[in-house]
C-alpha cells in the first residue's frame, strides 16, 4: 500500500514492501513511528553534524523523514536483519524525491561505529533479537573513545511495552524511563550507565547451539546434528514441532536433484535433504541476513564436505532466481510480517515457486490447519495433493 505520512507538514508516501503483494491495506508507517519523529523534532535534537543510527525502521519510515532535498541532511545509519526492509528505505527514499548521499545501511550482523549520536529503536518483536541488539549497542558504547554522549530513543506501540521489556532494556543498558502514551505508542529513554564493567558482563548469548538427533531415510548411518541459530531465527533451543513434522514428511531426493529450501530459517530442512541425498544441490534462501548466517554455519559444521553443493542467498523470495531451473522447493511459509498478520509473503512465495520449477517440479509446504493453503496451491497450479496432516499441521505438494 502507498500510504500518505504527515509529520510536521512533511508529507511522504510510503510504501510496504514486498511493492507486489496481495494485501495492499497495510500501511507502511505506525503510530511508534509519528511519535519518534515528533519527539526528536520538538526537541531540535537533529542538525546535519549529527549521526543517527535507526534500529528496525521496516519500511524507511524514519529514514525518509531525516532526510532532505538539500544538503543539509545528517548522517543516517540504518541497522536491519531484514533484507526486505532495507530494499523498502531505498525505495521510499527514492520515490519521494530525496537525497540518500548520507544514508548507509547495515545489517544486524555488523559491528557498529563508534561516532554515533542519536540511537533511535523499534523495538523488535523477537525478545531475542532486543537483547542481541542492547548488547551491541551496550559494546558500542564502551568501545567508543569519544567523550560525547549518546541518546538513545526507543519506540513500540504501547500495548508492546510490558514493565519486563522496561526490565531488558534496565539491565543492559541503564535507567530507563518512559513517555506517556500518544495514539497507543509510547516513547522509551534510556541514561547509559556510567560504569559498564568489561565485555565479560553480558557477553552475547547468541547464537545458539543445540543438538539435533538425526535419523537416515536411506542407507546412510543416523547421526547427532549440532545446530547454530543466531538470535532473530526461530526456535532458537530446539526443533520446532512445524519444522519436525515437516521433516518427517519430506519426500524421497534422487540423486542430482536441485533444491530449494525456501524461507530456510537455519536451514534445517535442507540440511536433511543433504544428510539423506549427499548428491543433491541445496539452495538456501531468507530475506534474514541472520537466518542465512545460521544456515551456512550449520552445513559447514554437520556437512563440510558438502558445502561446495550448497547456495546461500539473502534476497526477496525468489527474485531474479532464473525460471524453470529447480526441481523441488520446501518452504514453511511465515504468516505474518513484522506485526500484521498477513498471507502475502506466503502468495508471493507460491508464485515465485511456480515460476522457478521445471515443469513436474514439486513444491511441498507446511502450515497451519486454519491457513488454507490447499486452496492457493490448486489455484496457482491446478493441482494440490494432502500429503500428511495432524491436529495442527498439514503437509501438502502442489506439481507444476
Amino acid at each position: 500500500m502507498i500510504s500518505p505520512f504527515i509529520v510536521n507538514d512533511k508529507n511522504l508516501f510510503l510504501s510496504r514492501f514486498p511493492i507486489a503483494q496481495v494485501n495492499r491495506s497495510l500501511q507502511a508507517w505506525d503510530s511508534a513511528d509519528e511519535y519518534l519523529i515528533n519527539h526528536i523534532t520538538d526537541q531540535g535534537l537533529i542538525d546535519p553534524d549529527k549521526k543517527i543510527a535507526l534500529f528496525n525502521d521496516a519500511f524507511g519510515a524514519l529514514a525518509t523523514n531525516f532526510c532532505h532535498s538539500g544538503t543539509d541532511n545528517p548522517k543516517i545509519l540504518c541497522i536491519n536483519d531484514s533484507y526486505i526492509s532495507s530494499q523498502g528505505i531505498s525505495y521510499n527514499i527514492e520515490q519521494n524525491y530525496l537525497d540518500d548521499s548520507k544514508v548507509e545501511q547495515i545489517t544486524s550482523l555488523d559491528s557498529l561505529p563508534d561516532d554515533i549520536d542519536i540511537i533511535l529503536y523499534k523495538i523488535p518483536k523477537s525478545k531475542a533479537m532486543l537483547i542481541e541488539q542492547l548488547i551491541q549497542i551496550k559494546q558500542m558504547i564502551r568501545d567508543r573513545t569519544s567523550d560525547k554522549e549518546c541518546i538513545f530513543i526507543a519506540a513500540d506501540r504501547a500495548k508492546e511495552i510490558h514493565s519486563a521489556t522496561l526490565k531488558v532494556f534496565e539491565k543492559y543498558l541503564g535507567t530507563t524511563k518512559t513517555s506517556l502514551a500518544v495514539k497507543k505508542a509510547r516513547l522509551v529513554f534510556c541514561q547509559f550507565d556510567s560504569h559498564f564493567g568489561n565485555a565479560q558482563d553480558h557477553k552475547s548469548p547468541f547464537p545458539t547451539v543445540w543438538p539435533l538427533a538425526h535419523k537416515s531415510t536411506n542407507d546412510l548411518p543416523s547421526r547427532d546434528l549440532t545446530i547454530s541459530n543466531h538470535a532473530n531465527v526461530y526456535a532458537r533451543e530446539k526443533l520446532d514441532i512445524g519444522a519436525r513434522y515437516f521433516i518427517e514428511n519430506l519426500p524421497e531426493v534422487a540423486p542430482n536433484t536441485t533444491v530449494i529450501d525456501l524461507g530456510c530459517g537455519n536451514g534445517v530442512l535442507g540440511l536433511t535433504v543433504l544428510a539423506n541425498q549427499p548428491e543433491a544441490h541445496v539452495h538456501f534462501i531468507d530475506e534474514s541476513s541472520m537466518a542465512i548466517a545460521s544456515a551456512e554455519q550449520n552445513i559447514k559444521t554437520n556437512l563440510p564436505g558438502l558445502i561446495e553443493q550448497c547456495e546461500f542467498t539473502i534476497n526477496d523470495c525468489l527474485s531474479d532466481i532464473e525460471g524453470g531451473s529447480v526441481d523441488l522447493i520446501l518452504c514453511n511459509p511465515p504468516f505474518h510480517q513484522n506485526t500484521a498478520t498477513t498471507d502475502h509473503i506466503a502468495w508471493q512465495m507460491f508464485r515465485d515457486s511456480h515460476r522457478v520449477l521445471k515443469k513436474g517440479g514439486e513444491l511441498r509446504i507446511i502450515g497451519n490447519r486454519q491457513l488454507a493453503y490447499h486452496i492457493k496451491l490448486q489455484r496457482l497450479f491446478g493441482n494440490e495433493k494432502l500429503i500428511a496432516s495432524n491436529d495442527k499441521f498439514v503437509t501438502q505438494s502442489a506439481i507444476k
